[in-house]
């Protein structure tokens, strides 16, 4: 017989902890849920009394440490990764992760048995990294939010507070659902909006890349020509506006790189300043056609985020705070601290919300129904959901506005230059005619 220490959840969500004998790892688990438990963690105490809990190393923030002889798993060693090769885990690694585990979960599995299955599988280091870790923090007596928290470079603030509900509620299983379909819809916007950039992005590089070949390379030869067929004589207007450019470039090309350079370190300069970051974050409000993409974008993100807390069981002032720290805009963050002032007064969040000019009067009625009708959660995945739309179809819109412009643009640009460069061949090639006749 084999001692077990486990950690389960019992019928209202309360956690307990204890240790029991056991043959096998299964029939332990067996045990533990025939007390009516739902095991969380569960590990083999080798050499220990029965009475005593099983001794191990916690994890510390940032590293991993060796595992020797009794624990959850077979003897290994893993190597700790330096500080400076350590960053955020993609997203897709993220969600995949989490949706793994939350069908784990829902089948059945003990949360620290999932963790060592996906641990097996999981290829990226640092996301290998911390599993070791929140294993190691687990079976160690923590909780898996307490475990999270070593990470917040992988699992941000609204990715522990839910997992901490969860837990809270005997729930995990669904938080863990919401939030990989929460990441899911979120990296679906942001690449949608990335992806509808791409091509005008590439136009506009072309366009300057062959303005530039023609002003400095191909411009210069056509002077010399002009110079010598037409022994100095006036160019039209257009064809020496376009000459004068392409001696400016040639001779303040350098100048133009370093100003543009300059302007490129005071935007991010300014902009990590408080008063800096505020213009540009209102100015990506109010941008003439972007601006509607950008707020759409961030209604849509804090409505998501904040039904996704709501539904997972986190107060609603805790929540606030998450999104308001989550958004990424000062000025939609300030329009959050106004609400969750508001609601700590025990007022309502309508009237906070409609003085922002951030959210729509459509959002502000819908949120002041769901207030009314106690379906608030709900009611903003609805908002959340419509929002989504309306930013698919911004993105297409404004990729059909900006494709062409583009184009348009640059012929206009090409054509000038090209038609600049022709007039005075006409005139050359009517006194050759001339001379011959």
């Amino acid at each position: 017989m084999a001692t077990f220490q486990y950690i389960a959840k019992d019928a209202a969500g309360n956690e307990t902890r204890g240790q029991i004998e056991a043959g096998d790892r299964a029939s332990a688990i067996a045990a533990v849920r025939a007390q009516g438990l739902l095991p969380t963690a569960l590990g083999e105490v080798k050499n220990a009394p029965a009475a005593q809990p099983s001794k191990k190393p916690a994890k510390k923030a940032g590293g991993t440490v060796a595992k020797k002889g009794g624990g959850l798993g077979s003897k290994e060693i893993n190597i700790k990764l330096p500080s400076w090769m350590r960053g955020r885990v993609k997203t897709k690694v993220l969600t995949q992760f989490t949706r793994q585990l939350a069908t784990l979960v829902n089948a059945g599995l003990p949360l620290m048995r999932g963790l060592e299955v996906l641990k097996r599988q999981m290829k990226d280091p640092q996301m290998n990294e911390a599993l070791t870790g929140i294993a190691d923090n687990i079976a160690a007596g923590g909780t898996f939010s307490e475990s999270l928290t070593q990470y917040p470079k992988i699992f941000d603030n609204l990715y522990v507070n839910m997992v901490k509900a969860g837990e809270a509620g005997g729930v995990l299983e669904v938080v863990l659902g919401r939030l990989a379909e929460f990441a899911e819809k979120s990296e679906k916007i942001k690449n949608k909006v990335k992806g509808a950039m791409i091509y005008p992005i590439v136009v506009l590089v072309a366009a300057i890349g062959i303005t530039a070949f023609l002003l400095v390379a191909v411009i210069p030869k056509f002077k010399q020509v002009f110079n010598d067929m037409l022994g100095g004589a006036a160019l039209p207007a257009i064809t020496q506006a376009v000459i004068d450019l392409s001696e400016w470039v040639q001779h303040n090309g350098l100048t133009l790189a370093i100003i543009v350079a300059a302007l490129v370190v005071i935007k991010k300069v300014v902009g990590k300043t408080p008063a800096g970051a505020k213009f540009y974050d209102l100015l990506s409000l109010k941008m003439p056609v972007t601006g509607t993409l950008v707020q759409r974008t961030a209604v849509s993100r804090v409505t998501r985020t904040l039904g996704t807390l709501l539904s997972s069981g986190v107060p609603i002032l805790q929540s606030l705070v998450i999104v308001r720290d989550t958004t990424g805009n000062r000025i939609v963050s300030q329009a959050l601290q106004n609400v969750h002032d508001a609601v700590k007064e025990g007022e309502g969040m309508t009237q906070p919300l409609s003085q922002c000019s951030v959210f729509p009067p459509m959002v502000v009625s819908m949120v002041e129904v769901g207030e009314e009708t106690g379906a608030l959660a709900d009611m903003l995945t609805r908002i959340a959901n419509t929002y989504d739309d309306e930013v698919d179809n911004a993105v297409a819109g404004m990729t059909a506005a900006i494709e062409p412009a583009l184009i348009i643009v640059l012929a206009v640009v090409v054509g000038t230059i090209v038609i600049a460069m022709f007039l005075p061949m006409i005139k050359i090639i009517s006194s050759v005619s001339g001379a011959g006749a």
